[in-house]
């Protein structure tokens, strides 16, 4: 017994916890420290890791020094650097230290607050915080959790989009019946991101019943009501059924914004659902000056925008709003045995389970209210200005070197740009070019770009955005992009 009574684990020795809590917490602030010191671009190779830990899990406990020791020496050289001020690919996804001790919190509480009982403060600061937010961004009152509508914190736009289809589904197929599902027709602009495609699939949307309507350079690639109304006209024609649209408030590849106001018209009169993904932009609305891209809000039935992109919460919280909570939890909604409580079946309470996909759920708006509390929304305004002002002096270099150009203006922080075609201005060529410039960038480990695909034309995207960048970090990165570029033009 005594020999067994060693081996009793103590998962949760809150001594134990003290002094780990420090290491850890001493090892990520070094690691902060030294950010700058990484290639921004993880230069590993597929499978490096197989190489380097072994086959099974040990056997016996080992310290935390070695398990630290191992992330330095075997997982940082596999990390590619979010945090990195010199991170400028695909969205920021940013991290904070409010953000970070939300998280700790959360984890230290180590809550599953599907339901309200299962932690009161968890469901109710969520609906408090929400409800902030929708206030920051000038919301409708319809959106705020006092009446039919609300706020939910979901994993990702990807979750977003899914559920308020789902619910677009049920509430349309209640009034035709089950056997239309064939004849559901889903409206979106090519620029939409691909988790649109996703929820389609999921939610059992017919392929040839996706409308992907042509966006072009005319609008900045922003939809056009004009191409919407005939393409619902037409499916009507045929015996189809429009049921739901998504608009975009700063769309992936080129930060478009769809005219919310005029696609709402069409989606009312013709009984859609209108989903706002605003994924990347919405947290610039908190500005006032921003605020009119939002402009034609009170016409959508659902929006959404990432507060771990752009608004210092860290991964993962999607912000969610709906205008009518019971069509998502009419579709959503489960109620076993197991799960039932007073306060539940009298209707007192909001059990988030029935808002998303999965049962459980982490304490999520813990570091949300940490963010708006811990900077307040004037410091969370200024934060996003001045990315946007660093993305205008980058977007003023590019445009003065006759080797690049602007390809689609910059409405918020991300600056689009290429290589302009030589003389012989052969786009394949220049496409070339510009996919050689993007790989002689990132391997040099000094920052890290990505790249889109507009009008058939190569683009690179530079989004301004990361917690740690100033000025002199995107002065930086446009003397490397020049410097790689030099070696890439016609001698």
């Amino acid at each position: 017994m005594e020999n067994g009574s060693r081996n009793v684990l103590k998962p949760m020795d809150s001594e134990q916890l003290r002094e780990y809590g420090h290491r850890m917490v001493d090892f990520i602030a070094d690691y902060y420290k030294t950010i700058e010191s990484f290639p921004v671009l993880s230069q590993v190779q597929p499978g490096y890791l197989h190489n380097l830990l072994p086959d099974s899990a040990p056997d016996h406990p080992e310290t935390v020094e070695q398990v630290l020791d191992d992330v330095k020496t075997k997982i940082l050289p596999g990390v590619t650097h979010w945090q990195s001020p010199n991170f400028f690919a695909y969205y920021p996804s940013n991290s904070s230290v409010a953000g970070f001790l939300g998280e700790m919190l959360s984890a230290g509480l180590g809550i599953v607050g599907f339901s309200w009982v299962t932690s009161p403060a968890a469901t109710e600061l969520e609906m408090i915080v929400l409800d902030w937010l929708a206030k920051l961004l000038n919301l409708p009152e319809q959106f705020l959790s006092k009446g039919n509508g609300g706020g939910v914190i979901q994993g990702s736009a990807s979750e977003a989009v899914l559920v308020v289809m789902i619910a677009a589904r049920d509430k349309v197929l209640r009034s035709v019946g089950k056997n239309s599902l064939g004849k559901l027709v889903v409206y979106s602009s090519e620029q939409t991101h691909s988790a649109l495609q996703k929820a389609c699939q999921i939610a059992g949307i017919h392929p040839e019943n996706c409308r992907v309507l042509k966006a072009d350079s005319s609008t900045n690639y922003a939809m056009r009501p004009e191409l919407l109304q005939e393409a619902v006209s037409r499916d009507l024609e045929a015996g189809l059924i429009p049921f739901f649209l998504c608009g975009n408030v700063g769309t992936t590849s080129s930060t478009a914004v769809d005219p919310l106001g005029a696609l709402g018209k069409i989606a009312k009169s013709n009984d859609m659902w209108f989903h706002v993904d605003a994924a990347y932009a919405g947290s610039a609305c908190i500005c006032p000056e921003y605020r009119q891209y939002i402009d034609g809000v009170e016409t959508t039935d659902s929006f959404n925008m990432n507060a771990h992109k752009w608004f210092l919460t860290n991964f993962d919280c999607s912000l969610l709003w709906v205008k009518d909570q019971y069509a998502l939890t009419e579709a959503l909604s489960t109620n076993p045995e197991f799960l039932k409580n007073k306060a539940s079946q009298a209707d007192l309470v909001v059990d988030y389970k029935d808002w998303q996909i999965p049962l459980g759920r982490r304490f999520r708006s813990l570091k949300l209210w940490m963010v708006l509390r811990l900077y307040g929304a004037e410091t969370l305004k200024n934060y996003i200005r001045n990315h946007i002002k660093l993305a205008k002096d980058l977007e003023q270099l590019v445009s003065q070197d006759p080797n690049f150009e602007v390809i689609t203006p910059r409405i918020f922080a991300l600056v689009c740009f290429r290589m302009v075609p030589t003389d012989d201005n052969d786009e394949k060529k220049c496409n070339r070019r510009n996919l050689e410039l993007l790989e002689a960038v990132n391997s040099s480990g000094k920052l890290f770009i990505s790249h889109t695909a507009l009008s058939g034309k190569i683009v690179l995207r530079c989004a301004i955005g990361a917690p740690l960048t100033e000025e002199k970090h995107v002065k930086e990165t446009w003397k490397v992009i020049q410097e790689k570029a030099s070696y890439l033009l016609p001698k």
